[in-house]
């Protein structure tokens, strides 16, 4: 459904992106934010789920500054190499990037973002730093570690209880700074729950839940 183009950055950055475009007119448009392991097939296929239900959605390749083409295995490599590639990340270039996919699919109307693990870190930054209109983070991996940030737009956030990158105990602390935005955990899931190709940490019920409520909550903020 989808294809990789080239996006520019305000700061002369060139970096990829793939885009899937729905059938129709779209109900806006979807910023979807990779996880640590890159714009790979599970992604693509968040991607072209949402443009079926008629999202113009554009994932940006956010490690481009670091490793171009990445797509990293799941497994003991994969965690590692992403790890170091999150940790080497400027979050202030990782904007530039997100808003240069923003203005890509600004046509489509209103814009959200939603990310995954590492990306969905990028979402809460991105929810306060850059111009959107709605935000769902799944499992950011570090959003916790950001709680002076101030989002600019409604947020969502999906967990497990079992998740050990970002513990209830973190959620707690997080939501008593920020009451405005609203967590659904779900009972005994753990992290990466909606990643189908990862069956060990897959769970399909929580997966269709969360999947429902994303699409209740951007029908709900683009109207």
């Amino acid at each position: 459904m989808g294809e990789f183009i080239r996006l520019n950055a305000s700061d002369g950055h060139e970096f990829d992106a793939y885009l899937a475009e729905p059938d129709g007119p779209p109900r806006g448009g979807l910023i979807v934010a990779m996880e640590m392991y890159g714009v790979n097939g599970y992604l693509t296929s968040v991607c072209d789920s949402y443009a079926s239900d008629g999202y113009l959605c554009i994932a940006p390749a956010l490690f481009d500054r670091l490793e171009r083409d990445l797509s990293l295995p799941y497994d003991e490599f994969g965690s590692r190499r992403g790890k170091e590639l999150s940790a080497l990340n400027n979050f202030d270039l990782t904007m530039m990037d997100v808003t240069a996919a923003a203005d890509r699919i600004r046509a489509a109307g209103k814009i959200a973002i939603m990310g995954f693990c590492f990306g969905g870190t990028v979402a809460w930054l991105a929810a306060g730093r850059c111009d959107l209109n709605a935000a769902i983070a799944y499992y950011g991996s570090n959003m916790c570690d950001y709680p002076d940030e101030t989002a600019r737009c409604p947020v969502i956030c999906h967990v497990g209880d079992k998740d050990t990158a970002v513990p209830p105990s973190d959620v707690a602390a997080f939501q008593l700074n920020h009451p405005d935005v609203f967590w659904h955990v779900y009972e005994d899931v753990v992290h990466g729950f909606d990643n189908h190709t990862r069956p060990a940490r897959y769970h399909s019920q929580a997966t269709r839940t969360a999947r429902d409520r994303t699409l209740i909550f951007l029908r709900d903020q683009f109207g």
